[in-house]
């Protein structure tokens, strides 16, 4: 089995398993990082989002092969002790119920206030659109997206 490197919330790390193994296991099983969480395992869901250099991607859709070179950010990685601007307005606005696809949607959330730090409402239901919250949460994420862009106080 071929080793694969890859920086992980910037620490370079090596993986030893199949290339075909997607990202969501590599970061949990084998590197520990419970974060990113299983869903649907088909790409539909968005629980399992993450960072590879910058972009929101579906790690359940993305393989070691895929991953190994870049960057990946987690949510564990976003801040270390909570602080970032999204993490911030997720606690203000009471985003999460269950709390199943908050690290997915606090990593879409990142990844889109990097690309256009003041999205519209399109722009929200745009990247939010490949996700799935069972409890609902939908007005609330769109609060805390504006709350974290500065739109809300």
């Amino acid at each position: 089995m071929p080793a694969y490197q890859l920086t992980v919330n910037g620490r370079a790390r090596t993986v030893d398993a199949e290339a075909d193994t997607p990202l969501l296991w590599v970061l949990r099983d084998t590197l520990g990082l419970t974060g990113t969480k299983f869903g649907c395992g088909q790409g539909v869901c968005g629980s399992c989002t993450v960072h590879l250099d910058g972009q929101a991607v579906k790690s359940c859709q993305t393989s070691l092969r895929e991953a190994a070179g870049h960057a990946v950010l987690t949510v564990e990685g976003l801040s270390k002790d909570g602080t970032h601007p999204v993490q911030r307005a997720w606690i203000a606005e009471d985003v999460a119920q269950c709390g199943y696809c908050q690290p997915g949607m606090i990593m879409t959330a990142a990844a889109l206030l990097k690309r256009k730090a003041h999205p519209t409402d399109g722009d929200i239901d745009e990247a939010f659109a490949d996700h799935v919250c069972r409890c609902g949460t939908y007005p609330r994420v769109r609060k805390a997206v504006k709350r974290a862009a500065g739109g809300v106080k």
